[in-house]
């Protein structure tokens, strides 16, 4: 392979992984658009995200062992492949089952291509080089999510919904492409057996627990007897996977990672801090612009490209950074700033902020996952050693589950602090003095007056219930933010 060449293809995998996560977020858009095209309901629906990701999830299990069997051009390139295909079949979808289907294999995809790119860019680089790769690699990661709202509006207004889809054809036939000509094929095999009975456990336990988070607003959590079963069966799922590790000659993971404490604390701020708190943020700033402050599809996009854009910015900064000195004192200063950001700024965010005070306060969310995404990733890539698959695919896959977690969370406070507060301004208006204000209203606009008065109300109470949602948000994250104020008092080894 020569220089040319291996300068492009790092630059492809840059590429796929951006593709690949605009493409995600932008999806979202569509959602409620699909009831009409597919004849269904908004619960319906709701299964094109949810199999996505139940698909994506039991990918990142098996792909390591596949990338074992097959090498990471061939798996990269399948998934690329997959990924193409059941896009082009999603926007030809005419029913929802069809749609759904097309959607498991198109989440297949992804978690072959998220791995296998991101340790193949990895290992492309040299050491002193790796940080600022992973900054451009973050781009995907972290600033998608911005770019993904306006982009999806933008193409749903001029071309419709399925131009969501068919836009992800020809940039995989692209990359299936160049990967093909350009892609090393030099790493070997490593043929090892799979361990069947721990893989079906952890696939049920993944199946199960995302399926009660994606349904559990739905069917009313605990009050439904679905919801029960699928709790229980997630437990009794996670304790047999557990058994079977703990009884088996081979493990499906390598736990010796674990006793690294940067692995470690990467992990766990992965999981609690991108998961539970940072993705309720990812969920409710376009719920704040769309649904309190009543924007346009197109201005909400504007409002979180507002703060996307410094994601980018700072992702490539923090990668430099992160080869001159550390990733260590970055990720201090983006723990710091979070929990600044998210315990101060973000509860004055109400009804009555002006746009560009919305957005001026959103940016200092942005800078810290630009400060985030690509230290926290190099230092858990740096600690997995030879088994740099396995640290990017744990990565992935707390991310997938605490990202359901925070979403869920997200969710049920939402419906919860908007009733309390709603309840709230019920007990404390003067029953006089409201009585009279509503003959006012019956009298003047009859019975539009009295309905008038109760979407008043109902929006003041989602106006005060986002203080609390808010606030939720930043106490998940103080978990993440303690664990990266631990890293410069460990020991590295």
């Amino acid at each position: 392979m020569d220089r040319d060449s291996l300068k492009k293809t790092p630059t492809g995998q840059h590429v796929a992984n951006l593709w690949l996560n605009t493409g995600l977020v932008i999806v979202d858009i569509i959602v409620p658009r699909l009831k009409g095209p597919l004849s269904t309901d908004m619960y319906g629906v709701q299964w094109v995200i949810t199999a996505y990701m139940m698909a994506a999830a039991v990918g990142l299990i098996l792909v390591e062992w596949l990338i074992g069997k097959y090498g990471r051009k061939w798996v990269y390139l399948g998934g690329v492949t997959l990924f193409t295909i059941a896009s082009f079949a999603c926007g030809s979808a005419t029913a929802l089952p069809e749609m759904v289907i097309f959607r498991i294999f198109q989440g297949f995809g992804e978690a072959l291509i998220m791995v296998t790119a991101q340790a193949m860019v990895f290992s492309f680089f040299p050491d002193e080089k790796r940080g600022l790769a992973m900054g451009v690699f973050a781009l995907g990661v972290a600033f998608a999510p911005a770019v993904g709202p306006t982009l999806g509006g933008y193409l749903t207004e001029q071309f419709g919904w399925r131009s969501l889809f068919f836009v992800n054809v020809p940039v995989g036939i692209t990359l299936l492409l160049f990967g093909g000509l350009l892609l090393p094929n030099n790493y070997p095999p490593k043929r090892y057996p799979l361990n069947l009975p721990s893989l079906t456990f952890l696939t049920l336990f993944t199946l199960s627990l995302l399926l009660l988070l994606s349904k559990g607003e739905e069917l009313g959590w605990f009050n439904s007897q679905l919801i029960i079963y699928l709790g229980w069966g997630s437990w009794i799922s996670l304790l047999l996977f557990i058994l079977s590790e703990f009884l088996s000659s081979r493990s499906l993971f390598d736990y010796s990672l674990f006793y690294h404490p940067h692995y470690s604390i990467g992990i766990i701020v992965y999981f609690t801090l991108l998961g539970f708190s940072m993705y309720q943020y990812f969920y409710l700033i376009p719920i704040y612009y769309e649904q309190l402050k009543g924007f346009s599809s197109l201005q909400t996009g504007l409002g979180v490209l507002g703060f996307g854009i410094w994601i980018g910015v700072f992702s490539i900064i923090a990668g430099g950074l992160s080869d001159r000195f550390s990733p260590v004192p970055i990720l201090v200063v983006a723990g710091v700033v979070y929990f600044f950001t998210t315990g101060f700024l973000f509860p004055t965010l109400n009804y009555y902020t002006p746009f560009w005070e919305g957005v001026l306060k959103t940016i200092p969310l942005g800078i810290v996952m630009g400060l985030f995404f690509a230290p926290i990733t190099l230092m858990v890539m740096k600690s997995s050693g030879e088994k740099v698959e396995q640290g990017v695919m744990m990565m992935d896959y707390v991310r997938f589950i605490g990202g359901s977690f925070g979403t869920a969370i997200a969710t049920n406070n939402l419906h919860y602090f908007t009733n309390r507060a709603l309840d709230g301004i019920t007990i404390l208006q003067n029953r006089e003095l409201t009585g009279q204000l509503l003959l006012k209203l019956h009298h003047q606009l009859g019975d539009k007056g009295i309905f008038l008065w109760a979407q008043f109300q109902q929006l003041m109470g989602f106006n005060y219930g986002f203080k609390w949602v808010w606030w939720e948000g930043f106490q998940w994250g103080i978990i993440g933010v303690v664990a990266l104020l631990l890293l410069p008092f460990l020991k590295k080894r």
